[in-house]
């Protein structure tokens, strides 16, 4: 498996050579894209990309951890958590890479 990590200056590169914006709209295309995704999953809203998956907010409720070097007893707090489901295209695409 590879080590890269594909950041916004990639996807903002991408978006240059694709669609011909020049660097800086480019960039700011990108950024206001995950600007828009952001607040959306701050509001509590769902973001769903056809084809790629669905980011949502869940609410976890409290509960008693425990730390697993001194078997303490800890209380976790309540607290929203950011997941994302890949789409049935996506899970197909990422297993065909593993064929190789």
């Amino acid at each position: 498996m590879s080590e890269k990590t594909l950041t916004r200056m990639d996807l903002s590169e991408c978006v240059f050579r694709e669609v011909g914006l020049s660097r800086n709209e480019s960039a700011q295309l990108v950024e206001s894209v995950l600007t828009s995704m952001s607040d959306a999953l701050v509001a509590g809203e769902t973001v769903k990309i056809s084809s790629f998956g669905t980011f949502s907010v869940r609410a976890k409720a409290a509960r008693v951890g425990r730390n697993p070097k001194t078997g303490e007893e800890v209380p976790i707090h309540p607290r929203r958590v950011l997941t994302f489901r890949p789409s049935h295209l996506m899970k197909d695409r990422v297993a065909a890479g593993n064929k190789k």
